[in-house]
């Protein structure tokens, strides 16, 4: 599954985490491979088809 960089970053920024949205905003390509950058994901506690809707897969 594949979500855009700016979905993620709503979330962490809706959690109050500004940091980390900025962080993964320059980290993370435009277009984020759920499966590769699973670990990453975890660690945010950003869970895409719950955090992020599961409509975004591509």
């Amino acid at each position: 599954m594949h979500v855009n960089k700016s979905e993620i970053i709503a979330v962490l920024r809706s959690r109050g985490m500004h940091d980390r949205a900025d962080w993964v905003d320059r980290a993370l390509p435009r277009v984020v491979d759920t499966r590769k950058h699973s670990s990453l994901l975890r660690m945010l506690g950003v869970e895409p088809g719950i955090d992020i809707g599961a409509d975004a897969s591509r």
